[in-house]
């Protein structure tokens, strides 16, 4: 019988050792591997590092707006607002305008027909007298776009008063022909001589003591600038 039990209980532990072989391996511990499905789910849950209110401040960031860069050389024509003249007119004067035609490029309007424009009076001469011609200069200071002021660096523009030759000779002539009017009525003949001579000399005083006629640039007029840099423009 001893002999019997002895081998019945190694049968029992042979039977118990290939139980234990043939069990399925133990599922591995949620998060024990980094690299498992496990570790991964869990990291997708994880909060940001950046934290809640970095990543708001990053998503509310301002982006810039698109621009256009207006290169120079780039013409701007514009009508004048009102009345300027070498009479009135100091250099440094701010005068308006305003843009008589859009500005385009490749297909889209970067500035607008009627954009307010800026500028200043870059010369006021109301010229020599006799030979010399008042000279009214302009130039761009500023252009209205997005509501805010754009400054510019424009060529100037230039007007030139008319000449004024016929004039003053009709001046010089006629008080001639008063003088020796006058001359022939207080001495006869050889006083009409000593009367244009000295009318003469009157209506030329009288040129060189006035200026030439002021160079003009009425309101509406159609005046045309070139860029001397280039300007950036926000769309």
């Amino acid at each position: 019988m001893s002999a019997n039990l002895g081998r019945f209980l190694l049968t029992l532990a042979a039977l118990g050792g290939l139980s234990a072989c043939s069990k399925p391996p133990a599922a591995p511990t949620v998060g024990a591997s980094a690299n498992g499905p496990a570790a991964t789910a869990l990291d997708a849950t994880k909060p940001s590092p950046m934290g809640p209110a970095a990543a708001q401040s990053a998503a509310k960031a301002p982006v810039a707006p698109p621009e256009v860069t207006l290169p120079a050389g780039r013409t701007l024509r514009v009508r004048t607002t009102t009345a300027l003249s070498t009479k009135t007119a100091k250099p440094g004067q701010r005068f308006e305008a305003w843009l008589s035609e859009p500005v385009v490029v490749n297909g889209t309007t970067v500035l607008p027909k009627g954009a307010r424009v800026e500028g200043v009076v870059a010369e006021s001469d109301p010229g020599g007298r006799i030979k010399g011609r008042a000279v009214l200069g302009l130039r761009l200071t500023a252009v209205e776009s997005q509501g805010r002021m754009l400054p510019l660096q424009t060529s100037v523009y230039t007007r030139v008063a008319r000449g004024t030759k016929s004039r003053d000779a009709m001046k010089i002539g006629g008080g001639a022909g008063v003088g020796a009017a006058i001359g022939a009525i207080a001495a006869g003949g050889a006083g009409a001589g000593f009367g244009a001579l000295a009318g003469a000399g009157a209506g030329t005083g009288v040129v060189l003591a006035t200026h030439g006629a002021p160079a003009v640039i009425a309101s509406e007029s159609l005046i045309s600038f070139q860029l001397r840099t280039a300007v950036s423009v926000p769309l």
